[in-house]
């Protein structure tokens, strides 16, 4: 079982929406709720993630995937 971070699907949301952030060969790409794809770097990935880890955001819920051998 491959561990890097390429083979995990980061879901961040509410009960209204939910957020995807995945990394592939280019780097890191966010599918907003409305489907709309985003090209970010680490630090914009990690910019989004951490209020809510932190609980700055209440009702925000944070699930991580593994994908699997893609």
């Amino acid at each position: 079982m491959k561990l890097s971070n390429d083979r995990y699907l980061i879901l961040l949301g509410t009960k209204n929406f939910t957020e995807r952030y995945y990394r592939d060969a280019n780097g890191w790409v966010k599918i907003s709720a409305r489907g709309r794809q985003f090209r970010m770097t680490a630090e914009q990935v990690l910019n989004h993630l951490l209020p809510a880890v932190a609980g700055v955001k209440p009702n925000v819920t944070i699930r991580v995937e593994h994908r699997g051998d893609c």
